[in-house]
């Protein structure tokens, strides 16, 4: 941890993007493959969530795979840049979809999908509208794999990283997060729809604290399911990807407190 980091020159105000707040200029309207009625600019899709007439939720295959099976979940017909404006029904329509797909993955011989949410080109989204990504996995991926099945009971018990609760699923800042405001998502028993509710408080909360800033968030199965958070809200350079130290400009405590006593 290095508080006194963030006072260096650069360091503040560097990671809002305007593509996440304000009004959508008119060609990112006219060019959006996801919003309703633009169903043909898009794979023939596999799930549909909600309707008829309408839907809430679209999955279709991914057009530049990286790997053998990944899909894209739209999360909403109206042109939603980040996942914080999603509502009740569009959320709980994401948990839906992302459960149908998993159920499907596993027949067909993939028991592990990864599902993800990039949000902001500097977390590696290359569109606005708000979707995620289901990559298909014939086994769990290494971070996954690498667990420890007891660690996470013990940091959602931690009073003083506590963000917010809802229905006994808590969201916590990670006691050793290697970027500022990272956070988990979990409780027993795990309920994705109840984390992907909150996962949406604390990116609002987030934006209130930090402004529009870009995210990546994903699921991870196991002993143990929660979601995990990681405001893109620092640069990993020489330190970080050479020596495989993670340097933290926000002492977890700290940023619990801002994203408890924010207004949002």
């Amino acid at each position: 941890m290095a508080p006194n980091r963030r006072r260096r020159p650069g360091s503040e105000g560097d990671f809002a993007e305007e593509g996440l707040a304000g009004e959508p200029a008119e060609a990112e309207l006219d060019d959006c493959p996801f919003c309703a009625g633009r169903e043909d600019r898009t794979p023939p899709e596999t799930l549909r969530v909600g309707g008829p007439p309408g839907w809430l939720v679209r999955v279709v295959p991914n057009l530049y795979p990286a790997f053998e099976r990944q899909e894209v979940a739209v999360h909403s017909p109206r042109h939603v840049r980040t996942f914080a404006d999603l509502t009740d029904e569009e959320v709980a329509a994401v948990a839906a979809a992302w459960r149908g797909r998993r159920r499907e993955a596993a027949a067909a011989g993939f028991p592990y999908v990864h599902a993800l949410v990039n949000e902001g080109r500097a977390a590696g989204s290359s569109l606005p509208h708000s979707h995620s990504q289901l990559v298909w996995l014939r086994e769990p991926p290494p971070a996954v794999a690498a667990e420890r099945p007891d660690a996470l009971p013990r940091l959602l018990a931690e009073d003083d990283l506590r963000i917010a609760e809802l229905d006994g699923i808590v969201a916590v800042a990670h006691r050793a997060g290697g970027l500022p405001y990272e956070t988990l998502i979990g409780g027993e028993p795990f309920d994705l729809a109840t984390a992907l509710v909150l996962l949406r408080t604390v990116v609002r909360r987030l934006r209130a604290a930090e402004g529009p800033v870009p995210w990546n968030a994903w699921l991870h199965g196991g002993a143990q399911p929660h979601l995990e958070l990681v405001p893109r809200l620092a640069i990993q350079a020489g330190v970080e990807l050479g020596a495989g130290i993670a340097v933290n400009t926000v002492a977890p405590e700290d940023a619990a407190a801002a994203l408890r006593d924010v207004d949002f």
